[in-house]
């Protein structure tokens, strides 16, 4: 009670400077054990206010509070004066001292959620179900899709894939581990949901300062298949797979290629479960090869021939691996109509950029050759690093000299509309989805 009150009197005050740099100020001398203080050094407040999420150590002048802030803890973020610029969650060994949950500013309006994780989760959680209905997602064409997109939903660290009534969690965050049972609890409070599974990612984990057998105890969920359907497609899944089990940022790229296929002969390179390669044979594609190295995805690939009663003379799978495939094929000047290359991620970090656009240049360089003159080519790039370092088009260029061709810029898009990007956090846009005319 004592809280509310506070908070009524507080946010009951004429509008002014100061009361709104003392809002949190206010709700946290309330709480019983104190919050820790994080106060940022000169000259680097203004990123925050602006809105990125990811408070970096290096931005960091000094940590006030006894006893010391714990990782998962939440702390308030101060400029240099120690007026508090916003509130969120503590991490003593990862990169990212702080994950920005809400700003200062925002609380003048509604207070409800301020330094309270669980009433936040509800309320983001909420706002991600509402984003998705406006998008008119899910619909009776497409059950899967992203629900919770990490900073774009403005929960750093948390990914919710939803695949018919199953919720996959992908949690890259300490924080979102302390907070499970709860986000499991918003979760199974939706009415499409049924079942959850828990997907740690160990490795991200590891430099966030967790136990990896920790981790591996805490995975939950059933690992059998799903059937789920996207844009009228059928899928038969893993959710053993890559990523959560289903790339859904692709949906939009996937149909854009299902709309030019018809009478043409597709290359689908990397092609995991099929998910181009059924939408080029749905778009009555005149033949339709795809071609992986991944036995367990080939066999799905397989199951979704049959499961959309498509004509197995039309559409194919072949377990090979891309370089090799490619340089055969050329060797014996093969040529098709539409190519498309879609590799897994060749560059998870900057520090390895440079030898990641050199394997982008050779793959593309021989998908070009592949290319019929006249034709097209869909290229992808899933590396953060090198849709963000704004390359892949010089990279580009550079296979096309290889490969003694031209190039013509088509078309440029990203992840799907369920994967929303928050401009003040640049570093969330990874996919890049190029369509080129060879010549």
């Amino acid at each position: 009670m004592l809280l509310s009150s506070r908070l009524t009197r507080c946010l009951a005050r004429p509008p002014s400077a100061t009361t709104t740099t003392t809002i949190l100020q206010d709700i946290a001398s309330n709480q019983a054990k104190g919050v820790a203080k994080v106060i940022l050094k000169k000259g680097k407040t203004q990123l925050f206010r602006d809105g990125s999420p990811m408070v970096y150590s290096g931005a960091v002048d000094s940590i006030i509070g006894r006893p010391p802030p714990k990782t998962g803890d939440v702390v308030l973020v101060a400029d240099g004066t120690q007026k508090p610029i916003g509130w969120g969650l503590y991490n003593s060994c990862s990169m990212f001292c702080v994950r920005l949950m809400q700003l200062e500013e925002e609380l003048s309006g509604d207070a409800s959620c301020a330094l309270n994780v669980e009433k936040l989760l509800e309320t983001r959680i909420e706002s991600a179900v509402s984003l998705r209905k406006n998008l008119g997602i899910p619909s009776a064409n497409t059950n899967a899709y992203r629900l919770v997109n990490s900073e774009g939903d403005r929960l750093s660290g948390l990914i919710i894939d939803v695949f018919g009534d199953l919720a996959v969690v992908a949690s890259s965050a300490a924080w979102v581990e302390k907070y499970k049972e709860h986000i499991m609890k918003c979760i199974s409070g939706l009415d499409v949901i049924n079942s959850i599974v828990w997907r740690p990612s160990t490795d991200i984990l590891k430099e966030e300062g967790l136990d990896l057998a920790d981790l591996a105890e805490q995975v939950s969920g059933s690992t059998e298949r799903v059937k789920v359907v996207e844009n009228g497609i059928s899928y038969m899944i893993s959710l053993d797979g890559q990523k959560t089990g289903f790339y859904a940022d692709q949906r939009e790229n996937r149909q854009f290629l299902s709309t030019i296929c018809d009478g043409q002969k597709v290359l689908d390179m990397c092609c995991y479960t099929g998910g181009f390669a059924l939408n080029a044979a749905c778009g009555h594609a005149l033949d339709v090869t795809g071609v992986d190295s991944s036995s367990p995805a080939l066999e799905l690939a397989n199951q979704n021939i049959v499961l959309n009663n498509l004509d197995p003379n039309k559409i194919s799978f072949l377990k090979q691996d891309a370089t090799v495939f490619m340089k055969n094929a050329a060797s014996r000047n093969e040529l098709w109509d539409i190519v498309i290359l879609d590799p897994p991620k060749l560059a998870p970090r900057r520090k390895v950029l440079q030898s990641a656009s050199g394997m982008y240049r050779n793959l593309n360089s021989l998908a070009m050759r592949l290319t019929k003159p006249g034709g097209l080519l869909m290229t992808c790039s899933c590396s953060g690093a090198m849709t963000q370092s704004g390359q892949f088009l010089p990279v580009l260029q550079g296979a096309a000299s290889m490969a003694g061709r031209k190039i013509t810029l088509v078309r440029q898009a990203g992840a799907a509309c369920d994967h929303p990007i928050d401009p003040s956090y640049p570093e969330g846009a990874y996919l890049t989805n190029i369509l080129l005319r060879v010549a």
